[in-house]
């Protein structure tokens, strides 16, 4: 019976995405080589690791193919008051509702974001959340407006036009087919602009690329969504190296 139990919890889990993932070693050793891009994750005070680290060695293994850009396996994790943030011009964060930032680190956010960073903010759900994550985003910058971007901004251009962005799901949807949770029916998609109009944080409200890039060995998970999860993702990754 305990066997049968174990079976059933591990193609449950294949099934439906509630897997542990780790870097495996000779990806590690090779990720000590420095190289023009890596996955860079924000650990926060909160649920900073989810998706952690299937999500890092998917969307690094579909940079590599379809881009030219040289990357770094393994991926990174990096604190918010750290002087390392500055290496890296693409960082994620994910279930943003639970961030909090002291002065000292909500001043090097600011700082990293000013000087040229971007920030991919993923994977909360409701207005209870949105009301939790633009309390932390508030710290960083106080008196920048979060605004809509249009579905036709430059940065849904290069190098994959986005004709049409969908909501893409979390695992819940392998098992409801429904696309939202917490009451977060309508996506959204908003950004922080810096002075010049450059989009330093990019927004994605009601929606979940993290368990797209996650998600991309499991057949259960459709391909519609991992497809538009990997095309946003790099559409975002070559504007914040170019921008």
């Amino acid at each position: 019976m305990a066997a049968l139990t174990l079976l059933a919890g591990s193609v449950f889990a294949q099934r439906y995405g509630y897997r542990e993932c780790s870097i495996d070693a000779d990806t590690a050793a090779m990720a000590d080589t420095p190289r023009e891009w890596v996955f860079a994750r924000l650990r926060y005070r909160g649920m900073w690791d989810v998706d952690y680290a299937c999500a890092e060695t998917h969307l690094s293994t579909a940079v590599t193919r379809l881009t030219r850009v040289d990357v770094q396996p393994g991926g990174r994790v990096v604190e918010p008051g750290s002087e390392d943030l500055f290496k890296y011009p693409w960082l994620y964060a994910v279930e943003v509702h639970s961030w909090s930032f002291t002065p000292a680190e909500a001043a090097n956010m600011r700082e990293y974001l000013l000087r040229g960073g971007f920030l991919m903010v993923d994977d909360f759900h409701g207005e209870a959340e949105w009301y939790d994550f633009e309390f932390g985003m508030k710290q960083i910058f106080p008196e920048r407006p979060i605004v809509d971007i249009p579905a036709d901004d430059p940065v849904y251009r290069t190098p994959y036009p986005i004709e049409e962005r969908v909501q893409v799901p979390g695992p819940g949807f392998m098992r409801s087919g429904v696309t939202y949770e917490k009451g977060g029916v309508v996506p959204h998609w908003r950004g922080i602009r810096d002075d010049k109009g450059r989009w330093m944080v990019v927004i994605s409200h009601n929606i979940d690329y993290g368990e797209g890039w996650e998600q991309a060995d499991n057949p259960a998970y459709p391909e519609e969504f991992t497809g538009q999860a990997y095309e946003i993702a790099i559409d975002y990754l070559i504007y914040s190296m170019t921008h």
